[in-house]
């Protein structure tokens, strides 16, 4: 009752009735989270079952493949495949390396300074659900940042 009440044909953001949200993109529904493989599949294929619900994952031939907002783990990761991965791929797209439980420090190092947003070693799949589910978090707070930015000016 009281939205009919207070209902307006203007709808500007920051007023008392307004449903618009002050900066673009943020209204929009967010999709389910999608995980990304690229590399060796065998590594991830118990990995589904230990995400929450409504996660998927789905294989890509390349990283042209990726839509974003997606989260992309390269399993058997190099630095080669990171960076070859982060040259395709938008800034905002969260990329997980995977490396053998028994990589050598200089690996990961090569990794994440190629681009990757996380490593992880090893294929345990709890571990690995717990860090693409960190890394989608990371995802969505990025959206508040700069958020005084992207607030249109005031008429």
């Amino acid at each position: 009752m009281l939205v009919q009440l207070n209902r307006s044909d203007q709808n500007r953001a920051f007023a008392p009735n307004s449903t618009a949200v002050p900066v673009p993109g943020l209204d929009r529904q967010r999709t389910d989270p999608v995980v990304v493989v690229l590399g060796q599949p065998g590594r991830v294929a118990a990995l589904g079952p230990h995400l929450p619900a409504g996660w998927t994952v789905r294989l890509a031939a390349d990283p042209a493949d990726v839509r974003p907002d997606e989260i992309v783990l390269i399993s058997g990761a190099r630095e080669p495949d990171v960076r070859a991965a982060r040259a395709v791929l938008s800034a905002r797209t969260r990329v997980v390396a995977l490396v053998d439980e028994d990589a050598r420090a200089e690996l990961v190092a090569a990794v994440l300074t190629g681009g990757a947003d996380a490593c992880v070693r090893g294929g345990q799949p709890a571990i690995l659900a717990s860090h693409l589910v960190a890394c989608r978090r990371r995802q969505l707070t990025d959206r508040w940042l700069n958020v005084a930015a992207a607030v249109p000016a005031a008429d």
